[in-house]
């Protein structure tokens, strides 16, 4: 094993704690991990990703649902267009995005160079939503009311979204669920976990049919996941809101950073 797949499966751990911290944001580890700690092709690395969070998500949702902290209604209202749209997604789109998107002189966006830069550009859009405050006013009823019309036509851009990242869409989810349907932070994360659980097993189970899963290497990183993932739960317990809300956006940005940065400069 080398050192880089050694770091890579700490890594592992280390998504499983960002899934039970914040409720998502978990492929933001996992797909980088997987592209440029063990080198595999963006298309698989994504297929990876929806199995390893959706299955550390299940683990979050089960400790969730002793908590009593589920919406379980709004999970549903997100839940069902998401998973239409990710196996659309899946089935059709991906295949036929050509190899190269654009080119110039001395230089070309590749199809895997512009799922990462979509990617970190989808990332660095959540984090200012969720950083943004509130705006200071007389409460009224329609700002308290919840917009499930908006619910569904986000929940179809989250499928999309985890059909063509591997991204579970936690840091869109949490996002909007705050923000639409008026769930506290730690609602909106427990609730994120039951969506992402459905949203990326269903988009995996559309990759098994035609792509080559290494089960052994996907089970232990899912294992290390799932392991990480208790710990992130556990933390959360001691973490004021505002403080989870704040780091959760910080830690978007930096790994937006990162990966911007990896496939400009390779």
């Amino acid at each position: 094993m080398s050192y880089l797949e050694t770091i890579g499966f700490f890594g592992a751990f280390l998504t499983g704690i960002v899934i039970g911290l914040f409720g998502g944001g978990g492929s933001i580890l996992a797909v980088p991990i997987f592209v440029y700690l063990f080198k595999l092709n963006p298309v698989i690395a994504t297929s990876y990703s929806m199995f390893v969070v959706g299955s550390s998500a299940a683990i979050g949702t089960l400790i969730n649902i002793k908590k009593k902290l589920i919406e379980y209604k709004t999970a549903l209202i997100f839940t069902l267009p998401a998973l239409v749209s990710v196996s659309l997604t899946r089935r059709f789109l991906i295949p036929n995005i050509p190899d190269t998107l654009l080119s110039f002189e001395s230089f070309a966006v590749t199809k895997e160079m512009g799922l990462m830069l979509f990617f970190s550009s989808i990332i660095i859009l959540s984090s200012v939503l969720m950083m943004r405050k509130p705006r200071i006013g007389v409460a009224t009823k329609t700002t308290t009311q919840k917009n499930y019309g908006l619910l569904i036509f986000i929940g179809l851009g989250v499928g999309v979204l985890t059909g063509l990242v591997g991204a579970g869409g936690g840091f869109i989810i949490v996002p909007a669920l705050v923000l639409f349907a008026r769930l506290t932070i730690k609602q909106a994360v427990a609730t994120s976990l039951i969506i992402i659980t459905f949203n990326s097993l269903i988009g995996f189970s559309s990759d098994v049919s035609f792509l080559k899963i290494e089960w052994d290497f996907l089970i232990l990183f899912t294992a290390l996941s799932g392991v990480g993932i208790f710990v992130g739960t556990y933390i959360s317990s001691f973490v004021r809101e505002s403080t989870l809300k704040t780091n959760f956006a910080r830690f978007m940005i930096v790994m937006a950073a990162v990966i911007i940065f990896k496939e400009l400069t390779s």
